[in-house]
């Protein structure tokens, strides 16, 4: 072992190892303890280090095996039919990047699954099929594609597909190596398997979706939203009448936040989520800051330039953005615009006072491309 390095600034660890040294060291560990200086400049770098790196899926590589599933494997048997999307760096913690987990899920016509809550929060973003439905804490909610909702956590949830004519696919992130991380990991299955569901379909939605804070209801104290579903049209629309009003993010395009319309904040305390619209042709500026996001593409193709790498994709695609990884995007089509859905754990870097955000300036704004 060595603690030699090439940095030579006050303030790090420049020990090289003697006989003595390693004897020392050995007393240590014979209690259960170390040297600070072996490992200082490895657990505090100068600036963050992620294990993640840059990884895209393609749906379209992905989706038949995904659809396969659907006869090797029984939903109640498996709990979730989910094939998980995992980092090559963080395959110890089943993370897609950073402490977030994703993965694909399907449900065939017809198909229900009981119920059941746990610590991680969850969110769900719906690539394809018109039968998904969900209930949460009892409500009951219909969901097409590109429509947004969230579990948060705690909140029994069971999942559906009531359609006859084919499948659902939807998008899961949830914050589970967070919470495994954090060693705060609880799981427990609905004592009666299925939950009664109350009589009004989307009742967050018709009570809370239309930018007006409702009175005469039951004062909001949890710390999650209120409103469980944000349907893709609505959403899209806002975009739209965004773009006409501002000209947005230099390095986001335009870019609204899906938040908690008692707070204003985010949807669930650990993690937050996205829709951002790049205009016809567009290429934005690269920045980076603390914090993991995944992306998946609601609408168009284009590319994203991650840590010097260029990575193109069209709808249905995923990608991942470790945190301090400089990025920035473009929309190929100079004719219709491309929409990113994203979420992140931004909720906690901001929590914990971690984040941390920079402009990238060589070059015009844009990273040299391998």
């Amino acid at each position: 072992m060595t603690a030699e390095y090439d940095d030579d600034r006050l303030g790090r660890a420049r020990v090289s190892d003697t006989p003595e040294l390693t004897a020392y060291y050995g007393e240590l560990a014979e209690l259960e303890a170390g040297a600070l200086w072996t490992v200082a400049n490895d657990i505090e770098p100068w600036y963050p280090q992620p294990k993640s790196v840059p990884v895209r899926w393609r749906y379209d590589a992905l989706r038949p095996l995904v659809c396969k599933a659907l006869d090797l494997v029984k939903a109640d048997d498996a709990g979730r039919r989910v094939v998980m999307l995992v980092n090559p760096g963080r395959k110890d913690v089943s993370a897609a990047v950073g402490l977030l987990y994703t993965g694909l899920q399907i449900m065939g016509p017809g198909e229900s699954m009981t119920a059941h809550r746990h610590q991680a929060a969850a969110l769900r973003f719906v690539h394809e099929g018109t039968g998904a439905w969900t209930i949460v804490d009892g409500q009951k909610l219909k969901v097409g594609p590109r429509d947004f909702a969230i579990t948060p956590n705690g909140t029994w949830h069971e999942h559906g597909n009531d359609a006859d004519d084919g499948p659902v696919i939807w998008q899961d992130g949830l914050d589970i190596p967070l919470v495994n991380a954090m060693d705060a990991g609880f799981y427990e299955v609905h004592p009666e398997l299925y939950q009664q569901p109350g009589k009004v379909i989307n009742s967050s939605v018709l009570t809370y979706g239309a930018n007006l804070l409702p009175y005469g209801v039951e004062k909001w104290t949890r710390p999650y939203s209120p409103l469980l579903a944000y349907p893709w049209e609505p959403t899209y629309q806002s975009l739209r009448n965004l773009a006409r009003a501002t000209e947005g993010s230099p390095y986001d395009g335009v870019i609204a936040e899906y938040t908690n319309p008692v707070t204003g904040g985010s949807v669930m305390p650990t993690m937050g989520a996205h829709m951002q619209l790049l205009r016809p042709g567009q290429s934005t500026k690269a920045h980076r800051h603390t914090g993991s996001v995944i992306y998946t593409v609601a609408k168009g193709r284009g590319y994203s330039v991650i840590a010097g790498q260029r990575y193109d994709w069209q709808q249905g695609d995923i990608f991942c953005v470790p945190s301090w990884a400089w990025h920035e995007h473009a929309n190929l089509d100079q004719g219709e615009d491309a929409c990113l859905f994203s979420f992140n754990d931004f909720p906690v870097m901001r929590s914990l006072g971690f984040h941390r955000e920079e402009a990238y300036t060589d070059n015009g704004g844009h990273q040299p491309t391998e």
